[in-house]
């Protein structure tokens, strides 16, 4: 079966320095996907990629067979919805009114606002548990809700694909895992997923597949199992540890060695 997503020989990068080098990642229909690395790495340049956001210094990205970059943006936005690193609101726009500009990619100049959009915006706001606070102003909300907001917007666009650059920022940890428990329905539901996480457990856990990434490179690619691993966890980010089994997911958990403390100079 063909990939529904695809990169291929990918050279990304800001100004003339590359960040991301000669990268091939596809992605599989209906995988949950975690890309994992240390910070810098290009996880999240590599995902705006995926997402027709960063345009390729060489190299190019495929959806469902073709280039991203020759195909209408409206076209791509019906297929895979991106949730960016800290998204920023519009002053004044409410929770429902962040959610609704999620339906646009659905929008032409002969259908306009339908019954459709309403329930999308409605089961939206419902899976992030927002419907109480629809009316409310983005900037008042909490950190939290205010991921929460952005979420409902990927959700109510309503794509066979999400995309998501550290969906479980600002929240807190009962709300990750809240948040990456729907991610895991939407997904066992028939969703692609691609996402960015910077804890591994969490990663581990909830991955059908890991991509770990190191100077712009794909360094492990595969179940959660085979990339988590003591030696590769020192070897990319420099911690020495030992990895278990989760005791009640059989996952990996990475438990950090004592570190020497730091002398004062």
């Amino acid at each position: 079966m063909s990939p529904v997503l695809s990169a291929e020989d990918l050279t990304l990068g800001y100004g003339a320095e590359p960040v991301v080098r000669d990268l091939c990642l596809e992605v599989g229909d209906g995988d949950f996907t975690v890309i994992v690395g240390p910070n810098g790495c290009g996880k999240s340049t590599l995902l705006k990629a995926l997402g027709r956001v960063n345009k390729p210094m060489s190299g190019r990205v495929l959806l469902r067979g073709r280039d991203v970059r020759g195909q209408r943006a409206k076209a791509v936005a019906r297929q895979l919805a991106l949730l960016p690193q800290s998204p920023v609101a519009p002053e004044g726009i409410t929770v429902r009114a962040l959610a609704a500009r999620g339906r646009f990619p659905h929008h032409t100049l002969v259908r306009q606002w339908s019954p459709q959009d309403e329930t999308a915006i409605r089961s939206a706001l419902e899976l992030t548990g927002l419907a109480g606070l629809a009316d409310t102003q983005v900037g008042s909300l909490s950190g939290g809700q205010r991921q929460r907001a952005w979420v409902a917007m990927v959700l109510a666009q309503d794509t066979g694909i999400l995309l998501l650059d550290e969906p479980t920022t600002y929240l807190d940890i009962a709300h990750q895992y809240d948040l990456l428990e729907l991610f895991a329905d939407l997904h066992r539901q028939g969703r692609t997923v691609v996402a960015v996480l910077h804890d591994l457990a969490q990663a581990a856990r909830f991955a059908t597949r890991l991509v770990l990434m190191d100077r712009g490179r794909v360094v492990a690619d595969g179940p959660p199992e085979q990339v988590v691993t003591a030696r590769m966890v020192e070897e990319v980010f420099g911690l020495a540890c030992d990895v278990v089994p989760d005791p009640r997911t059989r996952t990996p958990l990475v438990i950090p060695h004592e570190r020497a403390p730091s002398r004062p100079r």
